[in-house]
């Protein structure tokens, strides 16, 4: 294998002027070689000022605390571009980091990064715990309802949380939802002099006096009764709030293996009613995205609540009618008309708005709006399913079978 040429990776080295240093709670003293050479000869380091203040007796040139808010400070390193510029991170920068977020704007070959062990890896250390069969979830700054998905019998979750009372929320989450035995070890100040373990149940938790710098470390069991979210399309009708106007579990469960999703998508769900369509569409993957388009306030409070206890409180919720709201939003790879697939506007809009590749799927109940669709279906093609449900219900005495309405439900992919 031949070297490096000597002039290349001078110019190579030369163009690298960011680094971003991982420190930890033990300060310098947990900085290997490279990572301190990296900190002493930048021109400014930016940080936090805990960061700052572990790193203080390295530092040289100008230390800058990161301002408010704190795109600003990311602005301020993007300037100093050319400089020799350090970014102190707390532990591994690209794990719910600084880096992550300059990584959008630094090519990589422009940086040196040197992480130091994130809280995750410091807590299963502790604990004995294998990081791929645990879920990680990053609370910092962001809604406790985004633990609710990984609330899985026998589950292992690791949790940052924001500050010293984000524990304790988290207990009366998890209690209120029928999670009170499950076992909740707090861990505090990791890998620094100040590190501590306590451990309790979420029905039990008296902890108190805790550090803002702290990780939890769930041990999930479930109650008799509790609310957990199946791995499975066509939840339960009776965990979502609504008023009757909800796409039934059996029929969304072939609505979303109709509308395919596919891992970063981004769906409209029209006339969305009680959210339950993007709702499951948001739960296959973290990355998937959703627009929920209510016509009525009161049915648009219900989709964001119903959006908070899935664990999706990211779902966008648009207040108005369709089409007229469609306007200035982020182009669908795939949309869902539950309501108001009567109106060809709503339809033609939702057809030109797709992007290429992307899956339109209607349901239709009534006669007209199945007209529609079989019309639709011979100008543009696409398929064409009839779901027919019937339940076992009393009658009189013994059991029948009680059929639902008939769906009717048309799929098209646009060329």
């Amino acid at each position: 294998m031949s070297l490096p040429d000597p002039v290349v990776s001078k110019t190579a080295a030369a163009r690298r002027w960011l680094s971003i240093v991982g420190i930890g709670e033990d300060g310098v003293e947990g900085l290997g070689a490279v990572a301190r050479g990296l900190v002493s000869s930048a021109e400014i380091v930016f940080g936090g000022k805990r960061h700052l203040g572990l790193a203080a007796s390295l530092i040289r040139g100008a230390a800058r605390p990161w301002p408010s808010p704190f795109e600003r400070g990311i602005e301020e390193v993007l300037a100093q571009r050319g400089r020799q510029i350090c970014v102190l991170a707390s532990g591994d920068p690209y794990l719910y980091g600084v880096g992550s977020v300059l990584a959008r704007h630094v090519p990589p070959e422009h940086t040196v990064v040197v992480p130091a062990p994130s809280a995750f890896s410091l807590a299963a250390a502790r604990l004995g715990w294998a990081l791929p069969g645990t879920a990680l979830v990053s609370l910092h700054g962001r809604a406790l309802d985004l633990v609710r998905p990984h609330l899985q019998p026998g589950a292992r979750i690791l949790a940052l949380t924001s500050d010293g009372g984000g524990a304790g929320a988290l207990a009366r989450l998890l209690a209120e939802n029928g999670f009170g035995a499950s076992r909740l070890t707090v861990l505090e100040a990791l890998g620094g002099p100040r590190e501590r373990l306590r451990a309790t149940t979420a029905a039990r938790f008296d902890l108190d006096a805790i550090g803002d710098l702290n990780t939890v470390a769930i041990e999930v069991a479930a109650d008799p009764g509790a609310r957990v979210i199946a791995r499975a399309a066509g939840l339960p009708d009776h965990l979502f709030e609504h008023d009757g106007q909800i796409s039934k579990r059996e029929i969304r469960a072939v609505t979303l293996s109709s509308l395919a999703p596919r891992r970063g998508e981004l769906l409209w769900d029209v006339g969305a009613g009680a959210g339950s369509v993007a709702i499951e569409w948001m739960l296959a993957d973290p990355a998937m995205r959703a627009i929920a388009i209510e016509a009525r306030a009161e049915r648009a409070a219900r989709i964001r609540r119903n959006a908070a206890a899935f664990g999706v409180p990211a779902l966008e919720v648009i207040e108005g009618e369709a089409p007229a709201r469609f306007e200035g939003l982020g182009l669908p790879d795939a949309v869902f008309i539950g309501g108001g697939a009567a109106d060809p506007n709503v339809v033609e809009s939702a057809v030109a708005a797709l992007r290429p590749g992307g899956r339109l799927v209607i349901n239709a109940v009534t006669l007209e709006t199945e007209a529609l669709l079989i019309a639709r279906r011979a100008a543009l093609g696409g398929e064409l399913l009839r779901i027919a449900i019937a339940r076992a219900d009393p009658v009189g005495g013994k059991t029948g079978w009680r059929p639902a309405l008939p769906v009717t439900q048309w799929a098209w992919v646009k060329p």
